[in-house]
């Protein structure tokens, strides 16, 4: 009995955490649509303006494909048509990779650090209301 309700509050908690999520992906998704993004846009842009000044994959602020998507949460194929997107936009390049001329890696453009900045503060009050206890 008491491994019952043990189990069973693990699964609650579980559904809690999908719920919570779905409901922030939601909020983020509205939230940025204005400015032409969905979430998963923000996110692969955020993570190619945290690495400004890391000096990842021989550029200050580029990432291969590979880096990306073990930051963020997309199939390969799924993060490969959303940086084409990004690219088509103006937003991202893909460079090739100084170590490896066979790499590609992926970095964000002027237009795409401006738009970063300008959605930054609008991305995190969403997850300050969404996520803040």
């Amino acid at each position: 009995m008491a491994a019952k309700k043990a189990e069973q509050a693990l699964v609650d908690q579980w559904r809690d955490m999908l719920a919570l999520h779905a409901r922030t992906q939601c909020e983020l998704d509205r939230a940025l649509h204005q400015h032409g993004l969905c979430a998963s846009d923000f996110e692969v842009m955020d993570v190619l303006a945290e690495g400004s000044g890391r000096g990842r994959s021989g550029s200050d602020s580029s990432f291969r494909v590979q880096e990306i998507s073990e930051r963020v949460h997309l199939s390969q194929s799924a993060l490969s048509r959303l940086i084409a997107r990004l690219e088509k936009d103006g937003l991202v390049q893909r460079l090739m990779c100084p170590q490896d001329r066979r790499g590609v890696v992926v970095a964000l453009t002027a237009k795409g650090r401006a738009l970063h900045g300008e959605v930054l503060p609008v991305q995190r009050a969403v997850l300050t209301r969404m996520l803040a206890n």
